[in-house]
């Protein structure tokens, strides 16, 4: 018999680590009321809405460090959380860096917010649950780079996007590195060299989000999405994830050695997939043990 997945010891490196245990709670304020943190679902979908709307939703020092504390949390240890949603209050979704807090900064002050910066988007990728964008309006620089790191985003039709740190002097390198790796070079440096914002449309055309929506429509589409994702074993999803981002950049051969790892640890570890296909087998819908 298998035993449950989430033991990390049995899957080797490819298990990703259990999900946090998170109290629960219908709504609190993380950090300055910058961040603030509510849940849906039964506890199983984790939302973080990015709540500062007098900047522009900019991602400043605080407002990072509030995301990237609740986002490392939820990869921790066991919880019920099985999708985190990033949101935002007002009509833009986040502006990117706070060029205020940055002018004063000093160098050491700026090489440790762009490393925090770094930290958070590379987290999005290593967290074990799939992580959502929920984009209704603009984002830019450092906020477009957010939602390029998150696995799936959706945005209403009204939304826009851009990097035009060019425009004031202050190349978006950092937004560059999750931008092309979402969309073609020539796109990429279409949008870094220029600093024009792109519509929802041509972002999706792109490949930089997942789903353009009519605005009327989008909640409905959210929950539809949502849904889908809380069908699925959170053991398979957690394990499928973690692959899929340590294959992606590998030779296409290295690509498979570690894809056909993954199938057999999937297989032989992973009591949800003898379910599953048992399930399927039996035309009957799969009972997830993890």
């Amino acid at each position: 018999m298998f035993s449950c997945l989430c033991r990390p010891k049995q899957l080797g490196s490819l298990v990703p680590p259990r999900l946090s245990t998170i109290l629960k709670y219908s709504q609190s304020t993380i950090g300055p009321t910058l961040v603030e943190s509510s849940r849906s679902h039964d506890d199983r979908v984790h939302i973080l809405t990015l709540n500062d709307p007098k900047t522009r939703n900019s991602l400043s020092k605080v407002m990072m460090q509030s995301l990237l504390s609740s986002i490392k949390g939820l990869g921790e240890a066991s919880s019920s959380a099985r999708l985190l949603q990033i949101r935002s209050k007002g009509p833009v979704f986040s502006s990117g860096h706070n060029l205020k807090e940055i002018q004063a900064m000093s160098q050491p002050e700026r090489e440790d917010l762009f490393n925090l910066c770094s930290e958070l988007m590379l987290s999005l990728q290593r967290l074990p649950i799939p992580v959502l964008a929920v984009v209704n309006g603009l984002a830019t620089a450092a906020g477009c780079q957010l939602v390029a790191s998150c696995d799936i985003s959706l945005a209403s039709k009204d939304s826009r996007f851009g990097t035009p740190g060019v425009k004031i002097g202050l190349f978006c390198s950092t937004p560059g590195v999750a931008l092309v790796r979402r969309v073609p070079n020539s796109k990429a440096l279409d949008m870094l060299l220029t600093g024009r914002e792109i519509t929802a449309e041509e972002a999706e055309q792109y490949g930089l989000i997942s789903r353009v929506v009519e605005s009327e429509g989008f909640d409905d589409v959210v929950r539809i999405y949502t849904e889908k994702i809380l069908e699925s074993s959170a053991a398979v999803l957690a394990l499928g994830k973690k692959v899929f981002y340590e294959q992606v950049h590998l030779t296409t051969e290295q690509a498979y050695e570690v894809a056909g790892k993954a199938m057999v640890s999937n297989l032989c570890h992973i009591p949800d997939a003898t379910e599953g296909i048992d399930a399927f087998l039996s035309k009957r819908t799969p009972k997830w043990k993890c």
